[in-house]
């Protein structure tokens, strides 16, 4: 899965990528092989991106990370491996500097997992992800805009949307992020307010 590669295109082709969200020093969370530093010329108002990987510690915590550290965070498919998303987001946005932005992409759901969960393609998933249901077929399933809600204090949502315009609905069940080309995923993007952190709320 190269999913970062596959965004860059479109945060390219998007002005806020690169004048108001790719700003100044980054951290990129769970960045593995495929991390943004590798883009890092393509977005000229980035500084500097710091990778993190399981080297450098749990990325629940982030726990050698001082507050209000970086001027964004980007995550690209970390959060569904987290054992705590509730955590994982407080300690994520903790991070950030006030007015700074968290962009980061989770699996869809119905997209990536297809009715199937324990995840058929990605054993160590501990969570799914969708935007808004009534009732998800997943015992694991996170609504999006209910955990985005826990942080409405402390973080302003800024896009939520469905990456699903080169995925392919033609019945087949499949790992369609095998492809070059099928996100099957959801990206988010909050911009921390410019007060304190509330406490932090643990995932029910």
């Amino acid at each position: 899965m190269q999913e970062c590669s596959k965004a860059i295109q479109r945060r390219l082709s998007d002005s806020r990528f690169l004048r108001r969200y790719f700003v100044g020093s980054g951290l990129d969370i769970g960045a593995g092989d495929d991390g943004l530093s590798r883009y890092k010329e393509f977005f000229p108002l980035i500084a500097d991106v710091r990778d993190w990987d399981l080297a450098d510690g749990d990325a629940q915590y982030l726990a050698s990370i001082p507050d209000a550290s970086f001027n964004f965070v980007h995550s690209s498919h970390c959060l569904e491996h987290m054992n705590d998303p509730v955590c994982a987001m407080y300690n994520w946005l903790r991070v950030l500097k006030p007015a700074g932005h968290l962009i980061c992409m989770v699996p869809d759901e119905d997209l990536y997992e297809q009715g199937v969960f324990p995840s058929r393609w990605n054993g160590d998933h501990k969570f799914t992800f969708t935007i808004q249901k009534v009732e998800s077929w997943s015992p694991r399933s996170v609504q999006l805009d209910c955990l985005l809600r826990h942080f409405s204090n402390d973080a302003r949502v800024l896009k939520i949307e469905l990456l699903d315009s080169t995925y392919r609905f033609d019945g087949r069940t499949r790992d369609q992020t095998l492809g070059p080309l099928a996100e099957s995923a959801i990206e988010f993007i909050v911009q921390r307010k410019a007060s304190a952190l509330s406490s932090k709320v643990e995932v029910k």
